[in-house]
């Protein structure tokens, strides 16, 4: 049964929505019924909140959204939020709705904006990770990430089809600013000859070294998949570049662009959600505040908005270097 500190729970979305979004507000409001406690939903995220767009959720509210792609609840940006005005205006919607405690499901910035909220009025707050990028530290995956992961694998199977067909090097851009983590499991899963990520330096000299010993010679067609933040540039300039070297070569650029956002979540990221939305649950209940749920080596952790926000997640260097080995070299 709840605590009597807590006794009406406030979900919401915000930053970039990722599939399994719904299945955790889903799992946020099943679970808070379960305790006896209210829940309510924040539409647009902290914008919302400002603006006192604040509606009652029931468990019928949230039937049938498990499968949808999105958020029933939308998803903003708020550069009012960032200001003490904005953050006084957003409190004193929170208190007059009898709010007790949030479950801000997003990223880095979403974290940040409960962790300031919580030091200047005292709102407690369990976050849920829900990013497709995959790059927050204390949990081993994102709600959104698998189903991006697999959103790009089947474009990529079908470009194969026609870089082999006639003979192509492709050069397909996937999302990840700041990291790797998509391009890496993607390259591997569809049988990619590189990875360009923002982790590894990437050398035009390399790619061009590659290509020349096996697309000139051995292997009639590649793939190379590039996450959106590499030094190098994107998959066009890439792409450009190395058609300078290799004018010879049948270069194609594809950009999956937000395709990779939308979707169907996929049964992983369902489960995931649900268990990470009942987490936050359960760990306001506890008295936990500040921190994200997650799952590491298949356990649930509760990691702080701090660690969260400044540690830096690796990719795991181990699938890196799969993708070298695997790619071909040898033939």
């Amino acid at each position: 049964m709840s605590t009597p500190q807590i006794k009406k729970i406030a979900v919401f979305t915000s930053g970039g929505d990722a599939p399994g979004m719904n299945a955790a507000i889903r799992a946020v409001v099943r679970g808070s019924l379960y305790y006896n406690l209210e829940v309510c939903g924040i539409l647009r995220g902290y914008e919302g909140m400002i603006a006192g767009q604040f509606l009652p959720l029931t468990g019928l509210s949230v039937s049938n959204i498990i499968q949808r792609g999105g958020t029933i609840l939308k998803s903003a940006r708020s550069e009012d939020f960032r200001s003490k005005a904005g953050r006084a205006r957003a409190y004193e919607n929170v208190k007059n709705y009898g709010i007790d405690a949030i479950v801000p499901i997003g990223g880095n910035g979403t974290f940040t904006g409960a962790k300031i909220f919580f030091e200047e009025y005292g709102i407690p707050s369990v976050g849920v990770p829900g990013t497709i990028d995959n790059d927050l530290y204390g949990t081993d995956f994102t709600i959104g990430y698998d189903t991006a992961v697999n959103t790009a694998l089947d474009s990529i199977d079908k470009i194969r089809d026609t870089a082999d067909a006639h003979e192509r090097v492709f050069f397909i851009e996937v999302m990840g600013r700041d990291t790797g983590f998509i391009a890496v499991r993607s390259a591997i899963g569809g049988g990619a000859e590189m990875a360009l990520i923002p982790e590894t330096r990437t050398k035009l000299k390399d790619i061009v070294k590659k290509l020349t010993a096996t697309a000139l010679h051995t292997k009639s067609s590649h793939v190379i998949i590039v996450a959106e933040g590499d030094e190098e540039g994107n998959a066009m300039e890439i792409a450009a570049k190395v058609k300078k070297e290799l004018p010879e070569l049948d270069i194609k650029v594809t950009n999956l662009g937000h395709t990779q956002r939308g979707g169907s979540p996929t049964a992983a990221d369902r489960v995931l959600a649900s268990r990470l939305g009942l987490a936050a649950v359960e760990g306001l209940i506890a008295g936990k505040t500040g921190v994200m749920a997650g799952i590491v080596n298949r356990s649930l952790i509760y990691t702080s908005f701090e660690d969260t926000i400044t540690k830096k997640k690796p990719v795991n260097k181990d699938l890196i270097r799969m993708i070298d080995i695997l790619s071909g070299r040898g033939l």
